[in-house]
Order: C-alpha cells, then sequence, then structure tokens
C-alpha cells in the first residue's frame, strides 16, 4: 500500500512508519490521520511484522493537528478529526507489535499525543516534548489523555497549564521517555531495541501488552484477576512450555510465532 503522506517499509521482522511531511513539520491533517490509522490496521494483521517503529521525516516527529485545516470548520469536521485521532491512538494500543516512537526534533500537541500512546519512546537527545494549545486558545484536552497516563498528575497539568517545552532529559526523567541518546546514534539505537523484542515470542508479546493496556485500567483487586487468568492462559501456551524447557535445558527457545 501506498500513501501520500506516511511511508510504511519492512526490514525483516521490524515495520518502520515514517511520518513524511516534513515541510509542515508532520502536521497531523485528517488525511495523514486517516492514513496512519489504515496503515496501523494493515500491521495489526501482519504476522511477519514483529515491531512497529514509528518515526518523523523532516526536523520534527510532529508538530501536532494541522490548524490551517481547523479555522472555519462546522461541528462535523471537528467531530471526525478529534474522532479519527481517537482511533489513532486506541489502534497503537490494540496492536498486537510494540510500537516505539523514535523522537527527534519536536513532539507537540497531539504529536506529543502520539508519542506517549506508543508503548516505547526513544529520543534524541536534541527533541522536546509540549503540549502548548493553552497559548492559542486550545486546550490539549486529548492529547492529555496520553500525556498524564505517561508522567502523572502534576507533571501533565504543568506541561498543559504553561504549554512550555520539556527536554529529552526532562521528558525522561518525568516517564515520557525511556531513553535518550545522540541524534546521530538514535536510529541505531532504536533498531537494536527493536531486534532486540522482535527476538522474543510474537505471540507472548502481543499477550503481554494486551494485559498491560488492560490492568492498567483496573482497580489493584480487579487487576491482579486479569492479570492471573493471562498467566494461567500463557503458562499453557505452546511458547510458554517451549522457554521454560529452553531454559532448564539451557539451550535457545524455539518460538512458534502467531
Amino acid at each position: 500500500m501506498t500513501w501520500k503522506n506516511i511511508t510504511l517499509e519492512r526490514e525483516g521482522q521490524l515495520a518502520y512508519v515514517t511520518m513524511n511531511r516534513p515541510e509542515r513539520r508532520n502536521a497531523l491533517s485528517l488525511e495523514h490521520l486517516q492514513e496512519l490509522l489504515e496503515c496501523f490496521r494493515a500491521l495489526g494483521e501482519d504476522k511477519g511484522a514483529r515491531v512497529v517503529i514509528l518515526c518523523g521525516k523532516g526536523p520534527a516527529f510532529s508538530a501536532g493537528h494541522d490548524l490551517s485545516e481547523m479555522i472555519d470548520r462546522p461541528a462535523e469536521f471537528y467531530e471526525r478529526l478529534f474522532r479519527v485521532c481517537t482511533d489513532v491512538m486506541e489502534t497503537i494500543h490494540a496492536l498486537p507489535q510494540p510500537v516505539i516512537a523514535e523522537v527527534h526534533g519536536v513532539a507537540t500537541a497531539a504529536g506529543c499525543q502520539l508519542a506517549a500512546a506508543c508503548d516505547l519512546v526513544m529520543a534524541s537527545s536534541e527533541a522536546r516534548f509540549a503540549t502548548p494549545g493553552i497559548k492559542i486558545g486550545l486546550f490539549c484536552s486529548t492529547p492529555m489523555v496520553e500525556v498524564s497516563r505517561a508522567v502523572g498528575s502534576k507533571k501533565a497539568m504543568e506541561m498543559l497549564l504553561t504549554g512550555e517545552m520539556i527536554s529529552a532529559e526532562e521528558a525522561k526523567a518525568a516517564g515520557l521517555v525511556n531513553r535518550v541518546v545522540p541524534a546521530a546514534e538514535l536510529a541505531k539505537a532504536t533498531k537494536e531495541l527493536a531486534e532486540k523484542i522482535a527476538g522474543y515470542s510474537a505471540s507472548v508479546l502481543a499477550l503481554g501488552k494486551r494485559a498491560f493496556w488492560r490492568q492498567l485500567q483496573l482497580p489493584r483487586e480487579a487487576a491482579y484477576q486479569h492479570t492471573q487468568e493471562v498467566m494461567c492462559s500463557n503458562a499453557r501456551a505452546p511458547d510458554a512450555q517451549e522457554g521454560m524447557s529452553a531454559f532448564l535445558a539451557k539451550r535457545a527457545p524455539k518460538w512458534t510465532g502467531r
């Protein structure tokens, strides 16, 4: 499949989704979001892709919604825009593959939301993050759903109420970013992390990711009940039996895939 605003490339077990509107700093127009949604849904059915890497071409990861298409539009347009944006985030959570955001430059507003929605975030030392909607009278209400779940209420409120940029290191300290590396090493470091994860059982990765996002929304008692059920099912699965047997035999496991 080919798209106007994004590209999809495969490198072995890794799938690279690249936002390709550098002249607009990868602003998330409705068309751009629809393409991301279509692409992620297709990847969910791709059994050969073990890990997805999301990145942006040009000087920015993503500058958020494309404000040029948001002036004097009917209510139906805004409803569709934010519904599709939400669908993109929910689809990332629902994908069986782990999704890694490779962030260089800025990730602001819905671009920050997009990074936060990914399972892991790798950032260059030059990356910056912000939810600056307050500065233009458009509070980052949907971005705060993902950001507040990544960084906690106090830091999220600071970002939302001030709109100020935070550095990659500050974002890492707050929990929004996993690792910060020099810009020249970002692609290599992201690939190494993705390949490490891709070497594990695809079915167990999918099971674990699904359980993680599910238990996160539950009270502690219900979370334990849910994860007990997941572990019981997981323990009987072929890859778990193979993994435990391989460990005891001191050999490398042979995963069945998904």
